[in-house]
């Protein structure tokens, strides 16, 4: 369910085959991860529509292969992505695959945005942060992002144990130190977020597929895989 690991170096060595990696982990689950990848922004979909919020720009943080960027283009319409990731492998391959959308890729130290993004996405970075880290990740894309932009989130849930689980069979996941989501939503907030909501998405395994149209009334219950944390940078 992450999207990279926290070193170039490390990650470069699975940027060619990054999904049969992570597989090795969502055998759990019966499902693949882009499965996963429109599901994250479909749910992220709803939730801009419920506000009446439309995005043109959007910031991927940690975009690793770019799994995310055909969902961010064709679900919420992004006329502009940009993609960074310290993989500079990573970067090259998200750039042959994703060369007909209107996305761009950078590392860290390429990167230079000051207050121009309606959105910042984020998939299953910080858990590769290291924690002392953190904090200074989480104020570069709020810097990026224009005031009243909005964060999406989205962090593997370390109370839910079949989550614990996948990571230890995703080999690029075993040095990672998950973030329970109230960790999470004070590191948003210390970084001058206003929180609009916290889901749990991601319940049901395959096999269990049926129940999964309870899913949506369930995600204020710290059961899914993965969790969503909406926050709105403030404006003052």
């Amino acid at each position: 369910m992450g999207e990279r690991p926290p070193k170039d170096s490390a990650f470069d060595s699975y940027a060619a085959d990054y999904e049969g990696a992570l597989q090795q982990g969502l055998q759990l689950s019966g499902e693949s991860a882009d499965y996963f990848a429109r599901g994250r922004v479909e749910w992220l979909a709803l939730g801009l529509r419920q506000r009446q919020v439309g995005v043109i720009s959007v910031l991927d943080f940690g975009c690793g292969t770019g799994s995310a960027i055909p969902h961010l283009h064709d679900i919420l319409g992004a006329e502009r992505i940009v993609g960074v990731d310290t993989s500079t492998a990573a970067l090259e391959r998200a750039a042959r695959e994703h060369a007909g959308r209107p996305a761009s890729f950078a590392t860290p130290g390429e990167f230079r945005a000051c207050g121009e993004f309606d959105l910042a996405f984020s998939n299953g970075t910080f858990h590769h942060i290291p924690p002392g880290e953190r904090a200074a990740a989480m104020e570069s894309i709020a810097r990026a992002l224009r005031p009243g932009g909005l964060l999406a989130l989205w962090e593997n849930n370390p109370w839910n144990p079949g989550t614990r689980w996948v990571m230890r069979r995703i080999p690029f996941d075993h040095d990672a130190i998950p973030l329970s989501a109230p960790v999470a939503r004070r590191m948003v907030g210390a970084a001058g977020f206003e929180i609009l909501g916290t889901d749990f998405l991601f319940v049901f395994p395959r096999a269990l597929r049926a129940l999964r149209a309870l899913e949506p009334w369930m995600v204020r219950l710290p059961l899914g895989a993965q969790y969503q944390v909406l926050a709105r940078r403030r404006t003052a």
